[in-house]
């Protein structure tokens, strides 16, 4: 079980860490995505390429980043805890923010968090994307919709299906995704972060 487990980490990451944004931009003549906007690997970035259709299918391919790894567990695996699945899986999130080829640095992990959401319960995910609307709307800040959504899945676990263990692992995962939008929230404090277009 160990060594499956050892395997199964190591898969997840790679698979969270394959960087679809810089891969497609090169591809389509855009350059380095980290020369771009700013800097970040992510659909969120791409889209400032003003290629729309190619940031869109960035976010797939990143959100299903991370619900892959939920599908290899449930046709082989299925027999593990769901702490353990979750465990498991949070890999592919953390390959997308660190990925080993772009020495660690890589995207924000919201696309690829999504995914890994919609393997572990299609709710969360949904309430998770209907909050980010809703904030993102009202407030024209995307990074401030995901910064309220991240935390759906923690209250779930605290208020709704009360388990101790797994409400302390989504607070580490939810803690990692603010540290890697530490720049966002400076901006969004000194009002100075880019603002969305959702109607359009």
């Amino acid at each position: 079980m160990l060594v499956n487990n050892l395997l199964l980490i190591i898969l997840f990451y790679l698979i969270g860490s394959f960087p679809f944004a810089l891969i497609l931009t090169k591809l389509s003549g855009f350059g380095d995505i980290r020369n771009i906007g700013s800097g970040n690997v992510g659909a969120t970035n791409v889209l400032r390429t003003g290629n729309k259709l190619l940031a869109i299918i960035v976010l797939s391919l990143d959100i299903l980043k991370g619900l892959i790894p939920y599908l290899i567990i449930h046709i082989y695996f299925n027999e593990l805890s769901l702490l353990n699945k979750i465990f498991l899986c949070h890999f592919a999130v953390i390959g997308h923010i660190y990925p080993i080829w772009l020495k660690f640095k890589g995207g924000k992990g919201v696309a690829t968090y999504i995914g890994f959401l919609f393997g572990l319960n299609p709710y969360i995910a949904i309430s998770f994307l209907l909050i980010w609307l809703v904030v993102a709307y009202m407030s024209k800040y995307s990074s401030l919709g995901s910064l309220v959504g991240i935390f759906v899945a923690p209250a779930y676990f605290i208020f709704i299906n009360f388990n101790l263990n797994i409400s302390i692992f989504f607070i580490y995962l939810s803690f990692v995704i603010v540290i890697k939008h530490k720049e966002n929230i400076k901006r969004l404090i000194n009002k100075t972060e880019s603002k969305i277009k959702l109607s359009k």
